[in-house]
């Protein structure tokens, strides 16, 4: 909020300055804060505003904030919302603050942390309301404003019912014009106070138009833009400079500084089947900066910006060029992911997660209950490391299946225990099924020396993996809540609970952590399997395309191999190898169960054979249980 402050500070000194015969009393541009002490009875916004000048008044008693009066060029918002419609329940006394930048005719209210668009930006108008001045104070009351102030001067420390400000008309064009020369002399690094409007009459025979200059992108306006059924219409393009109203609610994500609007006078353009192409240039963008066009889907919410990639595509030329080619009207930008990209199809890989660790839970539990009823009478060495692994992924996919829910769950502190328990719970696995490397190579190659206690292992399985987790939660802010940004609907982000990789140190921590543990575990595994292959490859069983396959596939869930798909996610297979990778982990309790009844089905059946400890039956089990000594 204090950055914002800072930002409409700079721009309200920056017009002031082009007033040469400004007022000195009042201020050009409106900042009005305050504290609004209100009941714990359902909460609610009435606005009312319509174009005029007669002023405008903001008020509060013990269930709604009002925001009432007539100030605006070309907007007209009557409304209620109800405030736990964006998820506000707040019992204490609430921050807000109400900004009016006439140049823009944009009016915006932040209430608490959200940040609601009253009055969108346009161009400026031949006349705008300036120079808000306070009126008349009403009397105090129990529920109301407290601590009123305008920019940073206080007006009152009491608690009043309403604040009212009067305001005058301004000649805006003659403002905005000096403003366009003043900001071309000037830094671009500050929001430009104006907006730019070009418009263009399309008459019958409309060819397209260009619309261009040295300080804004470059738009074309195709001939299917003119509506068929009017013979003249007017298209109009609006350009807007480094206005932070645009970026409201982005933090991983940065806007560029250029926003155009497209309409077209009392129409709604959808679904051309010529796109119209925005060409942005820009400072360089590192390859590892995806961008992506958006547009600002005014139809979902209009009172929030809300950018999203549908019916654009993004054309990158170079490292300082981007053009858009959109099938609608409305704002359009370039979004830069500042860290890593957003996901595609993340709501189907999420469904696909969701069951994958449901179905691999009940699974592990199922897996852990047979050792238990089969463990007297089996005096299997493998069988305390195969329980192992199954109680870690059962932890682990019970963590994972819950960590949307609980990520939400307002709850001090509750997302950094989950994230150390997940971050552990992943550990404990990886390190399981290293075990299970170990194992293997113990039993096939060290086959006169015993296998090391279970103790060890549970040790090793369990005790060692806290180690680092507990290390790191000791240092504290490095498990939270983490987003991921959907690419279908950048504002709708999902939230998890694990380590906050966009903090330095948590991603430091990430690496040196689970991504060397995962490094060593999927090499020594495809090892493992190459070696196992070269001791069983001469037999005849192993001829039989079924054997083997069950064989390398059984071997490679014990030895999680299926997570190497993860350092091969690259283009243009990227998609393929992450419905892949996420299918066969999430699924990997579930592949297990199987593993383990197959094993036990063969079993049976090599008992049941005449041919004993030779039949086929009794082979197979051999070739499939490598791991296994009966």
């Amino acid at each position: 909020m204090k950055a914002r402050v800072t930002d409409h500070l700079k721009t309200a000194f920056f017009i002031i300055t082009l007033l040469s015969a400004g007022s000195s009393e009042h201020d050009l541009f409106l900042r009005f804060c305050g504290t609004w002490r209100h009941g714990r009875n359902p909460l609610s916004l009435n606005i009312n505003v319509s174009k005029g000048c007669t002023g405008i008044s903001v008020s509060a008693n013990e269930s709604s904030l009002s925001v009432n009066g007539s100030i605006t060029a070309g907007c007209h918002r009557f409304n209620e919302i109800p405030l736990d419609k964006y998820g506000f329940h707040s019992e204490e006394d609430t921050d807000f603050c109400l900004q009016w930048e006439p140049l823009l005719d944009q009016l915006m209210l932040e209430v608490g942390e959200t940040n609601l668009i009253l009055c969108p930006p346009s161009s400026p108008a031949q006349r705008c309301c300036t120079d808000l001045s306070l009126g008349p104070n009403t009397p105090e009351a129990q529920h109301g404003i407290v601590s009123g102030k305008i920019q940073t001067d206080l007006i009152s420390s009491q608690t009043v019912t309403s604040y009212m400000f009067k305001g005058i008309f301004t000649n805006c064009k003659v403002l905005c014009d000096q403003a366009n020369q003043t900001y071309v002399k000037g830094s671009h690094n500050t929001q430009h106070p104006c907006a730019q409007r070009s418009e263009k009459e399309m008459k019958k025979g409309f060819s397209g138009e260009k619309f261009s200059s040295n300080s804004t992108p470059t738009v074309y306006i195709p001939p299917v833009v003119k509506p068929a059924m009017k013979i003249q219409s007017k298209v109009s393009v609006t350009f807007y400079k480094n206005n932070s109203l645009f970026e409201v609610g982005y933090r991983e994500v940065k806007l560029l500084k250029d926003v155009v609007e497209i309409t077209v006078e009392n129409e709604v353009i959808t679904n051309l089947p010529e796109p119209i192409r925005i060409v942005f240039d820009h400072d360089v963008i590192p390859r590892n900066h995806k961008r992506k066009c958006v547009s600002w889907d005014t139809r979902k919410d209009p009172l929030k910006v809300n950018w999203l990639v549908d019916g654009c595509r993004t054309n990158e030329i170079g490292a300082q060029h981007t053009e858009c080619q959109c099938d609608h009207l409305t704002y359009f930008s370039v979004l830069v992911q500042l860290e890593n990209g957003p996901v595609r199809h993340l709501l189907p890989l999420t469904v696909i997660t969701s069951v994958g660790c449901a179905a691999s839970f009940f699974s592990c539990i199922a897996v852990i209950v047979f050792f238990c009823r089969n463990r007297r009478r089996s005096k299997e060495q493998s069988i305390t490391i195969h329980m192992g692994l199954a109680l870690s992924l059962a932890f682990l996919s019970l963590l994972f299946f819950l960590t949307g829910v609980l990520a939400n769950v307002e709850v001090e502190n509750m997302c950094t225990w989950v994230g150390a328990m997940l971050h552990y719970a992943l550990l404990s696995s990886l390190t399981w099924m290293g075990i299970e490397v170990f194992n293997t190579f113990w039993l096939v190659y060290m086959v006169f020396r015993s296998s090391p206690s279970p103790f060890v292992w549970f040790l090793i399985g369990f005790v060692l993996p806290a180690v680092p987790v507990v290390t790191l939660a000791a240092l504290g802010d490095i498990y939270g809540t983490v987003e991921i940004v959907p690419a279908e609907n950048i504002s709708n982000p999902y939230r998890m609970c694990w380590m906050k990789v966009t903090d330095q140190r948590a991603l430091l921590a990430h690496y040196f952590t689970t991504m060397t543990i995962l490094a060593i575990l999927v090499s020594s595994g495809v090892i493992m399997l190459f070696l196992v292959y070269r001791k069983i490859r001469t037999r005849d069983e192993w001829k039989q395309n079924r054997v083997a396959f069950l064989s390398i596939w059984g071997l490679s869930c014990l030895f999680g191999t299926t997570w190497g798909l993860t350092f091969l996610n690259y283009d243009p297979l990227s998609d393929f190898i992450l419905f892949l990778s996420c299918f066969l982990n999430s699924f990997q309790g579930f592949f297990l169960m199987l593993r383990f009844v197959i094993l036990d089905w063969i079993r049976k059946q090599a008992h049941r054979s005449v041919l004993g400890s030779t039949s086929s039956g009794s082979a197979k089990q051999h070739m499939l249980q490598t791991t296994e000594k009966s």
